[in-house]
C-alpha cells in the first residue's frame, strides 16, 4: 500500500499492516485534516482481505495528541469546536471499530489525542520511555464521553480521575500497573512483531468473533441471536475443520 498524506502513512507486510503517524517535527501531533483521514484508511484495511491485523506505532513518540496550534483557528467558538471534535471522535472510532484486530506500539509521548488512538486500539505495548496523559484540564476542554468511557474501561473510574483531574503524565511502569497499557517491552519492535504475527496466525473466525463479543459486553450487552451467529459461523467454518484435524493429527493448524 503507498502512503496516504505526508504524516499518516499505511503499509503492510505479509498479514499485518502498520499505520505510522509520521509527524516528528510536532512529535507526532495529530492535525484536524489528519484526524479526518483516519476513517478513510481504516476503511481501507477493513477491505483489504490478505490484512489479519493492524499495528499503530508513531517514531520516538507514539503522538504528543492534537495540533494545539490550530485550535485557535478551526477550533474557535462552539461551531468550530463541535466540528474539529467530531473529527477526533470519527477518527478514534474508526479505529475502535475496525473488525481486525489493532495492537499500539508506543513509545515516548502518548499524550491527549494520543491516548485516545491508543485506547482506541484492542492492545497496547509500551516501550520502557512511554509517558501517558490525558489534559484537557490545562486546556478548558471536557473530554469526550466515548473517549472517557474507554480510559474508565482500561483503568477503573478512580485512576481515570486522577489522570484527568491532575492532567499529570504517569509513566510506563505506573501505565502497566493500572492496566492502561498491556505490557511494557524493553524491545517494542520486536515484541509487537511476535504479538503480532502471531494474532495473525491464529484463526481468525475466533479472533474477531471474539473483539465483537468483547465490545458488546464492555457495552453491557448479553448473549443474543447476533452472539449466536457467532458461535454457528466458527462451527461451519474452514478454519473449525482445520483446527480440529490439526490437532488430531498432532501438526501445527495452517489458517
Amino acid at each position: 500500500m503507498r502512503p496516504v498524506s505526508e504524516f499518516l502513512e499505511l503499509s503492510a507486510t505479509g498479514p499485518v499492516a502498520t499505520l505510522t503517524i509520521n509527524r516528528p517535527a510536532k512529535r507526532n501531533a495529530m492535525s484536524y485534516e489528519m484526524w479526518s483521514a483516519l476513517p478513510g484508511l481504516m476503511a481501507r484495511v477493513a477491505a483489504d482481505e490478505g490484512i489479519r491485523v493492524l499495528v499503530v506505532r508513531g517514531g520516538s513518540h507514539f503522538c504528543a495528541g492534537a495540533d494545539i496550534a490550530e485550535f485557535s483557528s478551526l477550533r474557535r467558538g462552539p461551531e468550530g469546536a463541535a466540528r474539529y471534535g467530531e473529527a477526533v471522535h470519527d477518527g478514534e472510532r474508526a479505529i475502535a471499530r475496525l473488525d481486525k484486530p489493532t495492537i499500539a506500539a508506543i513509545s515516548g509521548f502518548c499524550v491527549g489525542g494520543g491516548c485516545e488512538i491508543a485506547l482506541a486500539c484492542d492492545i497496547r505495548v509500551a516501550s520502557p520511555d512511554a509517558r501517558f496523559g490525558i489534559t484537557p484540564a490545562k486546556l478548558g476542554i471536557v473530554y469526550n464521553f466515548t473517549s472517557t468511557k474507554a480510559l474508565v474501561d482500561a483503568v477503573g473510574p478512580a485512576w481515570a480521575k486522577q489522570i484527568l483531574f491532575s492532567a499529570d503524565l504517569v509513566d510506563a511502569g505506573t501505565a502497566l500497573r493500572i492496566g492502561l497499557v498491556n505490557e511494557v517491552a524493553e524491545s517494542l519492535d520486536a515484541r509487537v512483531k511476535e504479538l503480532s504475527e502471531q494474532i495473525a496466525g491464529r484463526a481468525q473466525v475466533s479472533v474477531r468473533g471474539a473483539k465483537k463479543i468483547i465490545a458488546s459486553i464492555v457495552d453491557g450487552g448479553h448473549e443474543d441471536d447476533s452472539v449466536r451467529a457467532l458461535y454457528a459461523e466458527a462451527a461451519s467454518s474452514a478454519e473449525y475443520a482445520e483446527g480440529v484435524s490439526a490437532f488430531l493429527e498432532k501438526r501445527p493448524p495452517r489458517f
